[in-house]
């Protein structure tokens, strides 16, 4: 049950409404800092070095079940500078839990405003997964949005795009792992971890500001 679950949660076609959301590199492409496999490689290697262990640890935590999720939530806000990307999370955090709400029991104290990383943690404890589940899931989710993004925006080879990916499947691990040993320990939350990228949150503006776009973030 719990492996069928993981699967399910990870698959883009769980209608999460990831596919519409491109992790920032929709901005990138268009300013050029990102044009070709490489480049891409770099940006998508730096999101889960940031945004992604942020996200990570905030889903092994909500997962854990220590702390309440509105305490989750506003620690997730704390961590995102950019209005727009709070936007966008708790677009896809609502988006998530909706979804999700049709294959396993959510809690009644699940927050319809929560962020991203903070309704993943809450859908995967529902679905039987552990803390470490749950962060694999967000540092996945934080690597495979670009690349999937990058495939359609830039035209790149997605067999390379798929290779670069699983180069990066001892780097995910990673995040996961340390994001679960933070949520097993009776540390502050003011300790998660919070990388920041501030290229990401200028580029939301900047996106956001945009009349013409084909991902909302």
């Amino acid at each position: 049950m719990s492996s069928l679950a993981a699967l399910m949660l990870a698959d883009g076609r769980f209608p999460s409404g990831g596919h519409a959301h491109s992790g920032g590199l929709e901005e990138a492409a268009t300013s050029g800092r990102v044009h070709d496999l490489d480049s891409l490689a770099a940006f998508v290697g730096g999101r889960l070095a940031t945004g992604g262990r942020v996200a990570a640890g905030l889903a092994a935590v909500a997962c854990a079940g220590r702390w309440p999720a509105d305490l989750l939530d506003a620690e997730a806000d704390a961590r995102m500078a950019s209005p727009a990307l709070r936007a966008a999370s708790r677009r896809q955090g609502r988006q998530l839990l909706r979804s999700a709400a049709h294959a396993w029991p959510l809690p009644p104290a699940t927050l319809e405003s929560s962020h991203h990383a903070v309704a993943v943690g809450v859908v995967a404890a529902a679905a039987g997964l552990g803390p470490v589940d749950a962060a694999r899931w967000a540092a996945y989710d934080a690597v495979m949005t670009p690349a999937t993004a990058g495939v359609r925006l830039l035209g790149i080879d997605p067999f390379a795009v798929s290779a670069m990916v699983a180069g990066l499947a001892a780097a995910i691990d990673d995040v996961a792992a340390a994001a679960a040993v933070f949520a097993a320990c009776d540390r502050p939350l003011d300790e998660l971890t919070c990388p920041a990228a501030p290229l990401l949150d200028l580029g939301a503006e900047t996106h956001a500001a945009r009349e013409v776009r084909l991902f909302a973030s």
